[in-house]
């Protein structure tokens, strides 16, 4: 079936959904926190981290989803994805590593989505279906 191998179709159907649904995600945190990621800075300066550090969810969540988006240079937006993503398993996930939701699934299952998501960009590129392609 001819019409099914269209792998830059394939690349544009996951940039946009890693990137819409992180964007949403990241959109929450700049919403609800009234920007200021307080309860993020809280975290990684008990962790010895300077709290400034929690400003990068927003290159993380917001301007790399929207690079992902647009594709452009889509192979760097996931890897900054990628590496928010483990910092974010390293910081505030590492105790639900191991754990099952309620409902059975992996705790971490939407961040582990976005980071699988994320590397698999960074080894795709973005398809011809971008501003950008690479």
């Amino acid at each position: 079936m001819q019409f099914l191998e269209n792998d830059d179709l394939g690349k544009l159907i996951l940039r946009l959904m890693l990137g819409l649904l992180l964007l949403f995600h990241g959109l929450s945190k700049l919403l609800g926190d009234g920007g200021t990621l307080s309860w993020i800075a809280g975290e990684l300066e008990n962790l010895g981290i300077p709290g400034v550090v929690a400003y990068g969810v927003y290159i993380g969540e917001i301007i790399a989803p929207i690079m992902l988006v647009l594709g452009v240079h889509s192979r760097i937006a996931g890897l900054i994805v990628v590496a928010n993503m483990l910092f974010a398993f390293a910081v505030a996930h590492m105790g639900q590593l191991l754990s099952l939701s309620p409902s059975g699934g992996w705790a971490l299952e939407l961040q582990g989505f976005f980071l699988a998501s994320a590397l698999a960009i960074v080894f795709l590129g973005s398809g011809r279906y971008a501003v950008q392609e690479d």
